[in-house]
């Protein structure tokens, strides 16, 4: 393919039709959408995406290796119920919140135990300790609530930079997702995670070790939600058995709206955030114009399907057409007369 054909692919690419429709929506949103377009609502949008966006990072290390975890929500929902449960005991601060983290991360090694130990379809197991977590969250704080939580952190987690609209979460943020982008995009670590995606077998032959690398991920992925539910109860001050339900459906949606291959073995970072901030984006229009939680969720899941298929959609039709030019291209070499 010539160079003015590479660069037309690159352009054409997923990550960048994803930022172009991003992009549309925003301007589209801002005009259309009463409110939508405010500092005060661009910080409240920021504020949506972060947990959207957090969990995101390790899932799509897990979903390029060609694995799922369906349970972050939960673990976010359990850590959240913990936290509330030993702060009602009289715990600092300061102690529970690296208890809660590591609590996800002893979460999210079992489920790296079940599909790398003991080799269990990742989908099982998660979509079972996605109830089990659930489950305990409930035990554990039952269907209460738990505030009052210190102000200084409730306020520095809903508190903005300055007098801006930047909320200050998004600085750690962008911190923790330049690293994971670096990790998968420029480290050994990163080719493995492709390798395992692209062909587990033949990633052990050339030395990588699938089981560990699925096991660490999966421990990471669970560190990472109990952050999640730690700054999820902060912002609300409120922890609860029932928060972050049903967030494991937008965090898959992003990712593969990001381009992420559902198959494994395909992705960037960049375009998983995008995918973030349009599907972040999407929802705060609608919940601005009073569509229900409900209808949000059909929303959701139609992206989701529309993200499994396109692609699939997309490739088949330049196979179709670069066999097609292959086979209405003139010979390169002429017949010998």
């Amino acid at each position: 393919m010539s160079d003015q054909g590479n660069r037309l692919g690159r352009l054409l690419s997923w990550d960048a039709a994803v930022v172009l429709v991003t992009v549309t929506v925003l301007i589209v949103a801002s005009g259309a959408v009463e409110n939508f377009g405010t500092s005060r609502n661009f910080t409240f949008l920021l504020l949506d995406l972060l947990p959207i966006a957090l969990v995101a990072l390790p899932m799509t290390f897990i979903i390029v290796t060609g694995e799922i975890d369906l349970s972050v929500a939960s673990t976010l929902g359990l850590t959240s119920a913990v936290m509330g449960s030993l702060w009602d005991a009289g715990l600092s601060i300061e102690t529970i919140i690296p208890l809660c983290i590591v609590l996800g991360a002893v979460l999210g090694a079992l489920n790296g135990f079940f599909v790398t130990v003991l080799k269990l379809p990742s989908l099982a197991v998660t979509i079972g300790t996605l109830a089990l977590y659930r489950g305990l969250a409930f035990v554990v704080l039952g269907d209460g609530a738990v505030a009052d939580f210190p102000r200084a952190y409730t306020s520095w987690v809903t508190g903005t930079l300055g007098d801006g609209p930047i909320p200050n979460v998004l600085v750690p943020l962008a911190v923790v997702a330049l690293v994971f982008g670096v990790v998968l995009h420029a480290t050994p670590i990163g080719r493995g995670v492709f390798a395992a995606g692209a062909g587990e077998q033949a990633a052990r032959f050339a030395g990588i070790r699938t089981g560990r690398l699925k096991f660490w991920l999966y421990v990471v992925s669970g560190a990472v939600a109990g952050v999640a539910g730690v700054l999820w109860t902060l912002r609300y001050s409120s922890a609860r058995a029932d928060n972050g339900y049903g967030l494991e459906l937008a965090v898959v949606a992003a990712v593969l709206l990001g381009g992420v291959s559902i198959f494994g073995g395909k992705g960037t970072l960049p375009g998983v955030l995008a995918g973030v901030v349009l599907l972040a984006s999407l929802q705060n229009a609608l919940r601005l114009q009073d569509v229900s939680n409900e209808a949000l969720n059909i929303v959701t899941g139609v992206l989701l399907i529309v993200s499994v298929l396109l692609p699939n959609i997309v490739s088949s039709a330049r196979t179709a057409l670069r066999r097609r030019h292959r086979a209405t291209a003139p010979s390169a070499v002429s017949p010998e007369r």
